[in-house]
């Protein structure tokens, strides 16, 4: 299976999750707003989720996918098996631990690190460790779900690790139907989406479990032992987990300091779902893929098949996110007003959540390459210099954050991290081509600013188009008809995006044929010392 093919099975089960999440984000904020209650769900929320990214998808996708291929390679089956029963092991004895401390401790992580800004109110804060306490498990699933995704990952297997996420969605769309059919009040929606969220962390885990079976695998559970192949995914799973969290990580700095603000949270997170879009499909898709493919190629010797793969990568990037980068900061009200203004859900949230929501625009293509030039450093088995990064850029974040909200409110944040996000991508694409593991190629250079041309000219005539469609996306303008307006606006947009491209050079079929087809330049092995 080609590149981009693989990238479209994991990008398409994506965006069938990411349009779950829209649908979701809808209800939540016709039912929710950016009131008190959405405050606290997603306050709730964001714990769990920081260290499912910690312990689950950076660790294991950075330290355990290199490791176990290299065992396929090494040993066969037999060999990946006995390594995944070993880590299988270790993990849930940690996470066990990891959940019982985080539980009895609940109170004081929602006063000092999820939401200081609540202490001033006895209620929110109350309800936030209950609700925290309640979805915290939800980590335990996920992490143990994430484990087995890289194994189906390597095993080439993408489908079932790809469509797990859809059933959160799915199960949080149902409590909140449920809600809003039996005209629940806004506590009742949220203590519904909260035990919702561990209802869906369970059968994520059963999915990928079934898929590993369908795979050839089974995992069973030993007694943890610290054999010299789990010492060494620790060794490198530590700051991969810290590196591959580094969002969520930035995200919590974020949330925290817009505790300070009524309906900030809320704000962040309904702009966050919309960019999750493009990011998911296209940046998650390249991670998952080029992860195990890099390895496989340097595991086995193959230098340029290896850069190859990273060059098609970025050039994969680049085409899709710089016009989506655009669209979201020319048509970030309109995106907003359509999806979200409804019900709790007023024009003055509109301004403001559209407001953070270009901001993200801006850092879209970062947030996309960092997922394209990470695999680069995992690979080779090297997670310390890409979470020293992580650090430079928390460190950023932090700063400009603290700095910008008191006189910006929420979208003082958004500049925080799309900066930070920016910054970690051109650290690690310098060092990249320092090493030499990234070669600078001039012609990919060339085709990208061409397409920051074809973009600009895009998003010209979205601008004016916006104009001429201003009365059918009014507030007012009944939803098919914005929803009719908005889907003319985006299709014009890509047939003129991609008209542009090709026509000025930003984009050829040499360009489509490069990645449709996977014909690697495999360079022999070096010969043995003698």
């Amino acid at each position: 299976m080609s590149l981009v093919r693989k990238f479209m099975t994991v990008g398409g089960a994506t965006l069938g999750s990411r349009i779950f999440g829209f649908a979701r984000e809808t209800l939540m904020a016709a039912a929710l707003g950016t009131g008190p209650m959405a405050d606290v769900f997603y306050a709730a929320f964001r714990f769990p989720n920081l260290f499912r990214r910690l312990f689950a998808e950076g660790a294991f996708n950075a330290a355990f996918v290199p490791l176990f291929s290299k065992e396929i390679e090494a040993n066969g089956t037999d060999g990946a098996k006995r390594f995944s029963e070993e880590v299988f092991g270790v993990l849930f004895t940690v996470l066990l631990l990891i959940t019982i401390v985080m539980e009895l401790s609940m109170p004081l992580l929602v006063r000092f690190v999820i939401a200081p800004g609540f202490a001033d109110d006895v209620e929110k804060s109350s309800l936030t460790v209950r609700m925290a306490m309640v979805m915290f498990p939800y980590l335990m699933c996920m992490s143990l779900t994430a484990m087995m995704s890289g194994m189906l990952n390597s095993l080439h297997h993408f489908f079932a690790a790809a469509v797990a996420p859809i059933f959160l969605n799915v199960v949080m769309i149902g409590a909140l139907f449920y809600a809003l059919y039996t005209g629940a009040d806004p506590l009742t929606t949220a203590w519904y989406l909260s035990w919702g969220v561990l209802v869906a962390g369970i059968l994520q885990l059963a999915v990928v479990y079934f898929g590993v079976i369908h795979a050839g695998m089974s995992i069973g559970l030993k007694f943890p032992r610290f054999t010299p192949n789990v010492k060494r995914l620790l060794i490198l799973a530590v700051p991969a987990a810290i590196t591959g969290g580094i969002t969520q990580i930035n995200q919590l700095i974020g949330q925290a300091i817009a505790s300070a603000q009524e309906g900030a949270i809320s704000a962040l997170q309904y702009a966050d779902r919309i960019y999750q879009l493009p990011l998911g499909v296209v940046g998650i898709a390249v991670g998952v893929v080029l992860l195990p493919e890099l390895s496989r190629a340097l595991k086995g010797g193959n230098l340029r098949e290896a850069g190859n793969l990273q060059n098609r990568s970025i050039e994969f990037v680049l085409f899709l996110t710089i016009p989506a980068a655009f669209a979201l900061w020319i048509l970030s009200d309109e995106i907003i007003r359509v999806l979200y203004e409804r019900g709790a859900f007023h024009a003055q949230n509109t301004a403001v959540v559209a407001s953070i929501l270009a901001i993200y625009g801006i850092g879209l293509p970062a947030f996309v390459l960092i997922k394209a030039l990470q695999p680069g450093f995992y690979a080779r088995e090297d997670t310390k210099m890409p979470m020293r990064f992580s650090a430079i850029a928390v460190t950023v974040n932090c700063a400009l954050a603290i700095t910008l909200f008191p006189h910006f409110g929420a979208p003082g944040i958004a500049v925080a991290e799309a900066t930070a996000g920016w910054i970690s991508t051109v650290l690690l694409f310098v060092t990249l081509l320092r090493r030499g593991h990234l070669a600078w190629d001039w012609a990919l250079a060339r085709r990208a600013a061409l397409l920051v041309v074809a973009a600009a000219i895009m998003g010209g005539v979205l601008y004016y188009l916006r104009g001429v469609f201003a009365a059918s996306l009014a507030s007012g303008s009944p939803l098919l008809t914005k929803l009719g307006a908005l889907g003319l606006l985006i299709g014009v947009s890509m047939i003129v995006y991609f008209a542009v491209a090709f026509l000025i050079g930003g984009a050829d079929l040499g360009m489509i044929r490069r990645n449709m087809k996977r014909k690697a330049s495999v360079e022999p092995p070096p010969p043995a010392d003698l």
